[in-house]
């Protein structure tokens, strides 16, 4: 049975981009980490656009190899392929965006991880799974990977799978140039070109720009290299023209390109070609591998591209299918596509990592009412650091290492929380107000440029409340509507993802439509949370109110948490039952009502470590117990229903 529609095999690497545009690499003083390598980067793009796709390749033992895995696995690419290589280093690529023009890179390949990929790499049974397996050209470079790669396209074509060949010419990659000419996309040589003419006769479809069909035709004149493939092979060729789009030829080669079947263009700012061929190569596979027509593939092709070229990175420049078809059926409105706000909302909003249907969240964020808590108890406030890391015990307690659990914590009381909740599969959020303020006031941390938020995980989720009311005076409103406008652009800039609190009854009288004008001022002003996190409403024309607003502003939205505001488990019950009846209401995020009883105790030295965190276990459990309740009993009624 095939499970994947396709599955890529040869170069892997982290890809160290650098952050600043304009300058020389020798200049750039920090970078951004992408998964790279043309195969790596195809398995992700297809993947993002529906594809069901695998890798074949290596990795390190180490670090960079654990980062390019889980990468591929958030993508939602088959990593059964992927051997882990225990002796070598994972590829590493150095990249920069001089100007329009310039591109310098730098391949740190030597004897890495990738071009040890040999035969018995192979696996039979994972080649049958796929449609098609796709090879570039560097791993026809060395007789090992070569053979690994001629196995991979027999067992498929013994399968009845189709294959490709992304040309994917990097001449310093095959010997001929130094390590400083990286960028250099095309030397002349006779064995380069019988190298892959010997293997051109094996793919159904081969993929390149004319300076790549020049090395494999053997000539300077692209009509002629053309010809030449031909003669060797009869797959559908692909010559990309860069900004004039791309022409396939089925069968003879004429006289011109613009003879070929091409699809429409895109008018688009050039700002980073980069990984543009790996982004047309996903979009053409998608539309060769649903049995497309190649104008409607390489209008898809184009446009994925077009995405590439336009933005910062490989892999994260790539398409989401959504984003695909929303920008095939709006079109072009600025050709700098990073620009193009509501483009990238799309782009954003479709392509984050993790999923994330139930949200059983332990808030143990609160940093005045535990320094009220130690006064009263007469203990310095370092104790509360101490009390966070078995709030955070507890919650691991709960979760078991099972999805769906997650935590709310700050970094001043709670720093070594923080540290330690790293990596353990729980959803992380980290507050960033100054508990209380009104107008919304930040922590100093943060710093007055929001520079702070640079040091923080990616994995963290920046977590805001502001006490906000549709009433508020002008004045007011427009200081806390900054704040968060600033707070919403440094968070999208860092990469990070924003909840937004929002307890209008805090300050001011409340209806049913409270709670829903201030969530469609909030999208009015620009502003898309990823997250709401919202009082524990018990009326149920508030949460249809609420739940309408935010899906007719976005519809990708992850959704939304119930807050706790210290109620009590029958409180909590009742408000879980009317919440838990829409969908884009996730869980909860509790905490005092969690924690408040044992955090006095313990500060008072009434109960030790161990007591407190079987306490706070026990506590979330059961609420975790009310929310499955109140979602089963929802879910069970809409079974019913739909049976009567």
């Amino acid at each position: 049975m095939r499970t994947l529609d396709v599955i890529t095999i040869g170069r892997s690497s982290v890809d160290l981009y650098g952050a600043q545009v304009g300058g020389r690499l020798e200049d750039m003083a920090s970078f951004n980490k992408y998964v790279g390598g043309s195969p790596t980067n195809m398995a992700t793009g297809t993947a993002r656009l529906g594809l069901r796709s695998g890798l074949i390749t290596r990795v390190g033992d180490e670090h960079m190899g654990r980062y390019i895995r889980e990468e591929l696995e958030r993508h939602g690419v088959d990593t059964t392929g992927v051997v882990t290589d225990p002796e070598r280093l994972t590829a590493l690529v150095l990249l920069g965006i001089r100007d329009q023009e310039q591109f310098p890179l730098i391949f740190y390949r030597e004897n890495c991880a990738d071009m040890a990929l040999c035969e018995a790499d192979i696996d039979p049974a994972f080649i049958a799974s796929t449609k098609a397996v796709v090879a570039t050209g560097t791993h026809l470079s060395h007789p090992r990977t070569e053979a690994a790669v001629l196995k991979a396209l027999q067992l498929a074509r013994q399968n009845g799978g189709r294959t490709a060949l992304d040309i994917d010419y990097r001449p310093n990659l095959w010997g001929l140039s130094g390590h400083g000419d990286g960028e250099n996309r095309f030397i002349a040589s006779a064995d380069v070109t019988a190298k892959l003419q010997s293997t051109l006769h094996v793919f159904d479809l081969i993929v390149g720009t004319e300076e790549e069909f020049h090395i494999a035709g053997g000539s300077t004149d692209t009509i002629a290299a053309l010809r030449n493939v031909r003669n060797v092979s009869g797959a559908t060729l692909v010559c990309k023209r860069g900004p004039m789009g791309a022409a396939a030829f089925e069968g003879a080669i004429p006289d011109s390109l613009d003879d070929g079947i091409s699809g429409p263009g895109f008018p688009i700012e050039v700002f980073n070609v980069l990984g543009a061929g790996d982004g047309f190569m996903s979009g053409l596979l998608k539309g060769w591998l649903t049995d497309q027509d190649w104008v409607t593939s390489l209008t898809y092709a184009n446009a994925c591209g077009a995405f590439a070229v336009s933005r910062h990175g490989c892999t994260p420049a790539y398409p989401s299918w959504d984003e695909l078809q929303f920008f095939l059926k709006r079109g072009v409105k600025t050709p700098a596509l990073r620009h193009d706000q509501a483009l990238e909302q799309i782009h954003w909003s479709t392509n984050r990592h993790g999923d994330w249907p139930d949200m059983q969240v332990f808030a143990f964020d609160h940093r005045v009412q535990l320094e009220d808590m130690a006064d009263a108890a007469g203990v310095s406030h370092p104790h509360i650091g101490h009390f966070k890391k078995l709030c955070l015990e507890a919650a691991m307690q709960v979760a078991g290492g099972q999805p769906g659990y997650g935590i709310l914590c700050d970094s001043r009381l709670g720093r070594d929380a923080l540290f330690k909740a790293a990596g353990t599969g729980l959803w992380i959020g980290h507050p960033v107000e100054w508990p209380g303020s009104r107008p919304l006031t930040l922590e100093p941390e943060i710093g007055p440029d929001y520079g702070g938020l640079a040091e923080w995980p990616v994995e963290h989720v920046v977590k805001v409340l502001c006490f906000y009311h549709p009433d508020d005076a002008q004045d007011l409103k427009a200081n806390q509507e900054a704040t968060l406008k600033r707070l919403f652009a440094a968070c999208r800039r860092n990469g990070l993802e924003l909840l937004l609190e929002v307890i209008p009854s805090k300050v001011g009288p409340v209806t049913d439509d409270t709670t829903a004008a201030i969530i469609s001022r909030i999208y009015e002003i620009g502003i898309y949370p990823d997250w709401w996190k919202l009082e524990p409403m018990t009326s149920t024309a508030a949460w249809a109110n609420v739940c309408e607003t935010i899906e007719a502003n976005d519809p990708h939205t992850r959704g939304i948490v119930v807050l706790g505001l210290e109620a009590t488990e029958a409180e909590l019950k009742d408000s879980f039952k009317t919440a838990a009846r829409f969908d884009l209401v996730k869980g909860f995020a509790v905490g005092r009502t969690i924690f408040a009883d044992a955090a006095k105790s313990w500060l008072a030295g009434e109960i030790d470590d161990e007591a407190a965190i079987a306490d706070m276990a026990d506590r979330f459990q059961r609420l975790c117990g009310l929310w499955q309740d109140a979602r089963s009993e929802t879910y069970s009624r809409v079974v019913q229903g739909s049976l009567a």
